[in-house]
This record gives structure tokens, sequence and C-alpha cells, in this order.
């Protein structure tokens, strides 16, 4: 085979450099993160990293991202808002614990040192996650009042396990997010008579 063959371009390209970038954070946390490290493990050379992402923050941040798309969990589908609120809230807390203690550890201060960035990773969770769908899915099936459904109101969900998380760094017992529900969200939303 000739160079020309085997030579990576576009998006194939751009998912090896990203991939390598999320191998290196993890082995190596965000402080040690250069993008000399990430061409050698990409095996490609710094200047093809540094024309499409122009500081370690942009490349972590694209990295991230890149991860957050490429591990997607499917949305449940119950019948239900409660119970497809459940089941992702669930999975959320297993996962964010898992995940927050991973980003705690490995990523320290990038997100805590730029609040857009930070707003901005927290904006494409929340899409991952695909609240929206269920939100969506419920207010045809008839089950909430569109016009409570405020961005606010949509995120409240994953806020308050977010929350929760935040406190006790462990998932969360399924007792927890049943009240969470039942007590808080739900009431918020249910349909106007």
């Amino acid at each position: 085979m000739t160079d020309r063959q085997t030579r990576r371009r576009g998006a194939a390209l751009e998912s090896a450099l990203l991939t390598a970038a999320w191998d290196e954070l993890m082995d190596n946390g965000y402080e040690r993160l250069t993008m000399e490290a990430v061409a050698e493990r990409a095996q490609t050379s710094r200047p093809v990293i540094a024309r499409r992402w122009g500081s370690r923050q942009e490349l972590f941040t694209a990295a991230v991202l890149h991860w957050i798309d490429h591990n997607r969990p499917p949305v449940p589908d119950t019948g239900t808002l409660r119970g497809d609120l459940l089941a992702s809230l669930a999975s959320k807390s297993d996962r964010r614990a898992e995940i927050r203690a991973v980003f705690g550890a490995r990523f320290g201060g990038p997100a805590e040192e730029n609040q857009d960035l930070a707003q901005q990773l927290r904006q494409r969770i929340y899409q991952a996650l695909g609240t929206e769908e269920i939100w969506d899915r419920a207010a045809a099936r008839g089950e909430v009042d569109p016009a409570a459904l405020t961005p606010r109101i949509r995120d409240l969900p994953l806020d308050l396990v977010s929350l929760e998380l935040t406190q006790t760094h462990e998932a969360l017992p399924l007792s927890v997010i049943e009240e969470i529900l039942d007590t808080i969200v739900l009431p918020l939303v249910g349909p106007r008579d």
C-alpha cells in the first residue's frame, strides 16, 4: 500500500485525533494533555492538530464533546412520562456518578476556569441524554401541559439528580429519584383542567 491509500482525511482523521485526545485525557488528565502527546498517540504531527484546534482547551472541549456524542445511551420508551424519566434518571445517576468521578479526577479545572465552557458541556450532555425526546413524547401523549415545558422545567429532573450526585458522589437510590419525580417534577407539568 502507498501512503496515499492509508492517509486519513476529513472526518476519519478528525475522529482519530479526538479519540486519541480522549485516550490521552483518560490516561494522563487535563494538566498533562499536550498536542504533541495526542499527535504521537494518533500517529500524526502536531501541526495537523494545531490547524484544527488552536489551544489545549479547544482540543479538550472537542474531545469531550466527541466522546459525549459517541456514547449516547438509548432513550427509554416505557409508554409513560414517569416511567421514561425514572428509567432515564436511574441510568444517568449510575453513569453520571461514574463520569463525575472520572471528570473530577482527570479534567481538573478547565470547566471551572471557563464558565462558558462549563455551560456548553452541560447543554451538550443534556442533549445527549435524550430528555427533550422524553418531554416531547409526553406532550404528544397529552401527559403534560406543553405550556409548562419551559427550558428550566425540561432541565429540572436532571438538575435535581445532578445536585444530589454532587452532594453524595455516588449513584442515587431509586427511592430518591422517585421522590424527585413524584413530589417536585410531575406536579409542575401535569395537564391543567
